[in-house]
C-alpha cells in the first residue's frame, strides 16, 4: 500500500500559502484603504500644493458648471490636488449645490474646506472709491473710470454719446456732458460702464433737483429774465465751473456772465470765455479746420474761428451744450449769483481775478496783469 501523507501535505501547504498570499493581498488592501481614509479624512484640512500660488489669483466659475468640471479647473490652477477627493468631498457634504457662479480671489494657502467654503458664500464684490474733481469734462471721466479698474475707457465713451441710452436716462442731449456730477463713489470694478455713468446722472439730477427746491427764487428769475430752463443753467454753470477754482468767486463770475446777457449797452451779448475755445477743439467728434490745428495754445485762428459753435467770442449767448461736468457749488453761484455791476475780468495769475466795471478798467487790469506794462 502506498502512503499518500507527503500528497496530502503538499496539498496542506498551498492552501497555506493562498491563505497567506490572500491574507496579505487583504492586508496590503486595508492598509491602503486605510492610509487613503486616512488622507480623504484629513484632505478637506490640507493646504493645496507649495508650488501652487501663495498670493491670491482670480477663478472664474461659469454659471452651471457641473462640480467635476469645477474640482478640475482649481487643479489646474494648482490650488488643489486630487480634484476627484475634492468632488467626492463636496459631494458627501451635500455642498455642491450651493456654489455660486462669479469670479473668486483664491490660494494654495487656503484648505479645500476653505475654498468650498469661499465658493459658497458667492465671490466677494470689489468695490472701489473713485473721486471726479468738479469741473471735469467726460473724456476725463472715461479716463478716469478705466484707471481705476472700473470699465473699458471706449465704451464709458462710446455710451456718452449714445442716443439710445441717454433717452433712458429721461435726457434730451447729445452727449452726457454736464450731467455726470463730480463727487466721491464707491463703484464695482469690472463692471457694466452703464452702472456708474447711471449713477453719477442720478446723483447730479438729485442735488440739482435740491437746489432748485431751495433756490425756487434764483430759479423763477432765471426763466423770467433770460428764458434759462434747466439745461441752460447747467451749460452756464460749466462755463463758472472752469473760470475760476475760487469757490467765493463763483457767483460774482456767474453775475458777470448773466450782466453780459441781459444788459442792453453790452453789445454784442457775448461771454468772451476761453474754455469754451478749447472745449470746441478737443471734445467734439466734428471739429472746424481751424481746431484741427489747435496744439494746446489758443491763437488768433481759434478765436476768429465762427466755424467753432462754442466759440463764445463769435457766437452770441451761450454754447450749445456745457463744457464740463459743474459740481454742486457752480450750479449753486448760477440759481444764486452776486448782484454785481462788473462785465469783465482777469486771471491775476494766483488763482485768483480782477473784476472791472468798464472795458477801459479792464484793459488796465490786463495790461498790469498779464501783459506786465
Amino acid at each position: 500500500m502506498k502512503n499518500s501523507k507527503p500528497k496530502h501535505s503538499a496539498s496542506q501547504n498551498k492552501r497555506k500559502l493562498a491563505a497567506a498570499l490572500v491574507f496579505g493581498l487583504v492586508f496590503s488592501l486595508l492598509l491602503v484603504l486605510g492610509y487613503l481614509g486616512i488622507q480623504a479624512f484629513s484632505y478637506p484640512d490640507k493646504k493645496g500644493p507649495s508650488y501652487g500660488p501663495q498670493q491670491e489669483i482670480k477663478v472664474s466659475i461659469g454659471k452651471g458648471l457641473p462640480l467635476s468640471q469645477i474640482a478640475q479647473l482649481l487643479f489646474q490652477k494648482q490650488l488643489i490636488v486630487h480634484p476627484y477627493w475634492f468632488r467626492f468631498y463636496a459631494s458627501e457634504k451635500g455642498e455642491a449645490s450651493k456654489i455660486k457662479a462669479g469670479e473668486y480671489l483664491l490660494s494654495a494657502k487656503m484648505t479645500p474646506k476653505q475654498i468650498l467654503e469661499r465658493l459658497k458664500l458667492g465671490p466677494v464684490v470689489q468695490e472701489k472709491s473713485v473721486v471726479f474733481p468738479e469741473g471735469i469734462h467726460m473724456l476725463e471721466v472715461a479716463s478716469r473710470l478705466a484707471e481705476e479698474g472700473i470699465c473699458p475707457k471706449d465704451e464709458a465713451e462710446r455710451l456718452m454719446r449714445d442716443q439710445q441710452f441717454i433717452e433712458s436716462l429721461d435726457l434730451k442731449t447729445d452727449t452726457l456732458e454736464g450731467y455726470l456730477f463730480p463727487d466721491k463713489y464707491q463703484f464695482r470694478m469690472g463692471t457694466d460702464c452703464k452702472i456708474p455713468l447711471t449713477r453719477m446722472v442720478k446723483q447730479g439730477r438729485k442735488v440739482f433737483s435740491d437746489l432748485k427746491t431751495q433756490y425756487f427764487e434764483g430759479l423763477r428769475i432765471l426763466n423770467r429774465n433770460y428764458k434759462f430752463n434747466d439745461r441752460d443753467i447747467i451749460i452756464m454753470a460749466s462755463l463758472v465751473e472752469k473760470e475760476t477754482a475760487q469757490k467765493d468767486e463763483r457767483p460774482r463770475i456767474a453775475g458777470v456772465f448773466l450782466n453780459r446777457l441781459r444788459i442792453p449797452t453790452f453789445i454784442p451779448h457775448r461771454l468772451e470765455t476761453d474754455p469754451t475755445i478749447v472745449y470746441g477743439c478737443t471734445i467734439p467728434l466734428q471739429k472746424s479746420v481751424a481746431c484741427q490745428k489747435f496744439d494746446g495754445r489758443i491763437r488768433r485762428s481759434q478765436l476768429q474761428d465762427a466755424e467753432n459753435l462754442y466759440n463764445t467770442y463769435q457766437h452770441d449767448g451761450l454754447p450749445p451744450g456745457p463744457i464740463s461736468n459743474p459740481g454742486k457749488a457752480a450750479l449753486l453761484s448760477v440759481l444764486h449769483p452776486d448782484s454785481t455791476p462788473y462785465l469783465y475780468f482777469v486771471s491775476k495769475n494766483d488763482g485768483t481775478h480782477h473784476f472791472s466795471v468798464t472795458l477801459q478798467e479792464h484793459q488796465a487790469a490786463v495790461n498790469k496783469y498779464q501783459k506786465h506794462k
